[in-house]
């Protein structure tokens, strides 16, 4: 087939960005190399180095303080007033409300003005910061200290600190794991026709969700949706799949590996060791097989025997075995990208040595290899894969504007979080999990990491928080962000592509349908078994 002058057009624009993406990603590095030679990143990882040093002796000697997020001494810093969450609640309600109104929608498309809006937003949060707050803030990076208001005029510190707190502490890491994972899948296609059987397609989201974990809910479903798709194009009941390939792979097939879903790499930033979440591997376990039971089954025995024969035939008829292209250098690549982030945290020496890394060391190296994949891999198969940067931006977008505002949140939480009478594992599961259903479950899980940090202990803890709490938590943002369209990034991605390739996808509400008669009783399961 001929290629139409639109797909010709997007294909130059999507070149000419790759070749400005790349350019850009070598000047960052060559910033980072003279940073070093100034000695700014050894100097930074000499301050974390030295402050966990020091929450490991204080740890030995006062272990009636493991509950605490910290462990620093009490500070005079206070938390806001509840009213300056507002700017927080705003933004995650105009993800939530704004794409699903006729007259906005188009508008809010728009990169451009979702950056607006989330600035914006922002700007009221740094606002107060700037003029109203009286109080001491709490630096967070790269090591704890504590920000005076100033005695007269704007407190720039204040804002300096929650800016620092908010994009260098988490949002630098956060959108930087996205946009590598995301860039190095986008190189890799896997391209053919099989027979669209029942089997076929539980094989798909099997294999989805076996790598949901290990390059990213978003690189698996990138790499997948568009096979899956093909694969089904001559059958008409391919909704249903389409569904439970959002269940599965970008979703609750991401919890084992703090890659895997965003949330969990927040985790990781305050301290969750990065193989921890392996140890979740049962709740994944019986959590998947049942919805890949599922679907079989409505496949199997409901959607596959309505098809027409003719159909059927067809499909059988225009078999085409699977192929990958651009494994190299992407394979490669997509392995030093979970090395990199294993291995490259400046509170842990490297396996086997005394070194620690520097501050950034990690985002650099991440951005070299996205550099690296630009420039080695076959700029045909990002063509065949639709591959743009319009999602990725979008994230970045949005979530410049969510870490800032949500730092008041996360302020009160920390100092009020003991009082709201959530403690068990199973109420942090479902609090955390229905929030990050109709909000964002990034954001969500970070929220109830720090409240669960506020609580008393009584068994084994890390990064603060107790483990089965923090199982809860966990559990919670990376399954229930699949309950909605807007519970997690690849959701809403997984949905144009599907209606690009002419699937009629359900309304917000169709698709809550669907979540809320398969998810919640598989997820009332898991909960009284596991939590």
């Amino acid at each position: 087939m001929e290629p139409s002058t639109d797909t010709r057009h997007d294909a130059g624009s999507s070149s000419r960005s790759s070749r400005g993406v790349m350019a850009g990603l070598l000047g960052f590095v060559g910033l980072y190399a003279a940073c070093a030679v100034l000695g700014y990143p050894q100097y930074g990882r000499d301050l974390v180095v030295a402050e966990h040093a020091g929450h490991a002796d204080h740890a030995d000697h006062a272990e009636e303080h493991a509950g605490h997020a910290d462990g620093h001494a009490e500070t005079d810093a206070l938390a806001p007033p509840l009213w300056t969450v507002t700017p927080f609640l705003l933004l995650l309600g105009a993800i939530a409300v704004l794409p699903l109104i006729p007259p906005i929608e188009h508008w809010w498309e728009e990169n451009a003005n979702r950056l607006l809006v989330a600035v914006s937003l922002a700007a009221v949060t740094l606002a107060y910061y700037g003029l109203l707050h009286p109080h001491p803030v709490d630096l967070h990076f790269p090591a704890h200290s504590v920000t005076e208001p100033a005695v007269g005029g704007i407190s720039w510190g204040l804002v300096g600190t929650v800016l620092a707190n908010a994009l260098l502490a988490e949002y630098v890491p956060f959108i930087m794991l996205l946009f590598s994972l995301y860039c190095v899948s986008g190189g890799v296609r896997i391209e053919g026709d099989l027979a669209a059987t029942p089997s076929t397609n539980t094989a798909f989201l099997t294999v989805g969700g076996l790598l949901a974990s290990f390059i990213g809910t978003t690189g698996a479903a990138m790499l997948l949706i568009r096979p899956l798709l093909e694969t089904n194009n001559e059958r008409r009941h391919v909704v249903h799949t389409v569904v439970f390939f959002i269940f599965v792979v970008c979703n609750c097939g991401g919890c084992l590996l703090p890659i895997g879903d965003p949330p969990l790499f927040l985790g990781y930033l305050q301290g969750v060791d990065f193989f921890w979440t392996l140890s979740l591997w049962p709740e994944w376990a019986v959590t998947n097989l049942m919805l890949l039971a599922i679907y079989w089954a409505w496949d199997r025995f409901v959607a596959f025997p309505q098809e027409r024969s003719a159909d059927v035939k067809l499909d059988r008829e225009r078999t085409v075995p699977l192929r990958i292209r651009g494994l190299w250098p992407n394979a490669p690549l997509l392995a030093g990208v979970i090395a990199a982030v294993a291995f490259l945290d400046p509170s842990k020496a490297v396996p086997r040595t005394d070194w620690h890394p520097w501050i950034f060391l990690r985002e650099a190296v991440l951005g070299g290899i996205v550099a690296v994949s630009l420039l080695l891999g076959s700029e045909n198969v990002r063509r065949a894969n639709g591959f743009t940067y319009a999602a990725i931006l979008e994230v970045a977008a949005l979530f410049v504007g969510i870490f800032v505002c949500m730092q008041p949140a996360l302020a009160i939480l920390g100092e009020r979080g003991s009082s709201l009478g959530i403690d068990s594992p199973r109420a942090f599961f479902w609090i955390t999990g229905l929030l990050s259903s109709v909000l964002d479950n990034a954001p969500t899980y970070l929220v109830f990491f720090r409240t669960a940090q506020t609580l008393p202990s009584e068994s084994a803890v890390i990064a603060g928080v107790e483990v089965n709490r923090l199982a809860g938590i966990s559990l919670g943002a990376v399954f229930l962000g699949a309950m909605t369209y807007i519970g997690n990034g690849p959701n809403f991605m997984v949905k144009a592509i599907a209606e690009k390739s002419g699937v009629r996808m359900p309304s917000f509400f169709g698709y809550v349908a669907y979540s809320g008669g398969v998810l919640l009783p598989v997820f009332v399961v898991v909960s009284l078994l596991f939590l």
